[in-house]
């Protein structure tokens, strides 16, 4: 009776290093690939790339169809990227580097290699920084990579303001940036955060020819402008005469546009807005907007998506001195009940913005 074999292993280093001479060796290669915009040949051997990808068992067999072309154009895919997947697929290994691994990481999900692209999404988390997170973040939404896309927005809370100074956060897509806009962790001042949307929509209406209030319509409804100062309102409501970013018929805020920042706030602080269109907040009285408290009270910087101490927001100009009834008219309306949430705010009319930032009421 035949004894069964045993299945001897030989060193895999020398094995990888003679493989990987192959890559791009026209020598022995019987396809060639015209890739990226720069239209660079690539040579390989189609019966190593068909037994270890499936996409290119699919591109280059006989169930295809008729003869594939010769070279084959794959324009979408960087040279350098395409050439980091042939090394993988000729030696399972590859050498990745912190400019290019997001290409390689789209041509890894594109084809189909979940070994290179788990190999990927670990170096990627490795080598995080303020140049590649938005980047990251943005092939993470593209491609639904979901752990990656948490990571990323969780370093982009804690480098907020260097973040949205790069080329990545102005090149994301919507889909991309909402989620951040969402979020109520934010090291930022909410003025800030509303300057960083408009160079998105700057950036976006350029590209897309298309008016930047259009652009920025689906990102619009998460900035939470009941966090502006009085100042930083006004002079947001004049550049929005200027060059339109938020629409002056905006029905109403967001739930969350009153509820940023409320663990800070709680039990303290109620919204208040005045005739000026102006913002202030106001103490936590049934007799508001007269009263004690009028004159501003101690706001952390964390309320407004910042990290760092703020000061005393003062009182609008021509507002009542503490004691006074309450104002009449349409300039306030406000009902009592929960902290914030259930604040109910109108601007009146003749103010830009105030002109249908009508109240939110739980």
């Amino acid at each position: 009776m035949e004894t069964p074999g045993l299945v001897v292993h030989g060193q895999a280093a020398p094995f990888s290093t003679a493989l990987r001479s192959l890559v791009n060796n026209p020598q022995y290669s019987d396809v060639c690939f015209v890739v990226g915009q720069e239209r660079k040949e690539v040579f390989a051997h189609q019966c190593l790339l068909a037994c270890r990808c499936n996409f290119f068992q699919r591109l280059l067999g006989s169930e295809s169809g008729p003869e594939v072309p010769r070279p084959v154009v794959l324009s979408t895919v960087p040279a350098e990227a395409f050439l980091a997947v042939l090394e993988f697929l000729y030696t399972n290994s590859v050498k990745l580097h912190h400019h290019s691994v997001l290409e390689v990481l789209t041509a890894a999900v594109e084809y189909g290699l979940e070994e290179l692209r788990e190999l990927c999404l670990e170096f990627v988390e490795k080598v995080l920084d303020v140049e590649l997170v938005c980047e990251a973040l943005q092939v993470a939404v593209t491609f639904g990579l979901g752990p990656l896309q948490e990571r990323c927005i969780a370093f982009i809370e804690a480098h907020s303001q260097e973040a949205l100074q790069t080329r990545g956060f102005l090149e994301l897509s919507a889909a991309a940036l909402l989620p951040l806009m969402r979020s109520d962790k934010l090291c930022v001042d909410e003025a800030e955060l509303v300057r960083a949307a408009r160079s998105w929509a700057r950036v976006g209406a350029a590209v897309l020819e298309r008016p930047v209030a259009e652009v920025a319509a689906p990102v619009v409804p998460e900035l939470r402008l009941a966090l502006l100062a009085p100042a930083e309102l006004s002079a947001l409501e004049e550049q929005n005469r200027r060059e339109p970013l938020i629409p002056v018929r905006r029905r109403r805020t967001r739930p969350s546009c009153l509820q940023r920042g409320e663990r800070e706030l709680e039990g303290v602080a109620r919204l208040g807005v005045f005739g000026n269109g102006a913002l202030q907040v106001c103490g936590d009285q049934p007799s508001l907007p007269g009263g004690a408290d009028r004159g501003g009270v101690e706001v952390p910087r964390s309320a407004a998506r910042g990290c760092s101490p703020g000061g005393t927001l003062p009182p609008p100009e021509g507002d009542p001195a503490p004691g006074a009834p309450p104002l009449s008219g349409p300039a306030l309306q406000m009902t009592p009940g929960p902290v914030l949430g259930l604040s109910k705010l109108q601007l009146p009319t003749h103010s830009a913005l105030g002109a249908g930032f009508c109240s939110w009421h739980a």
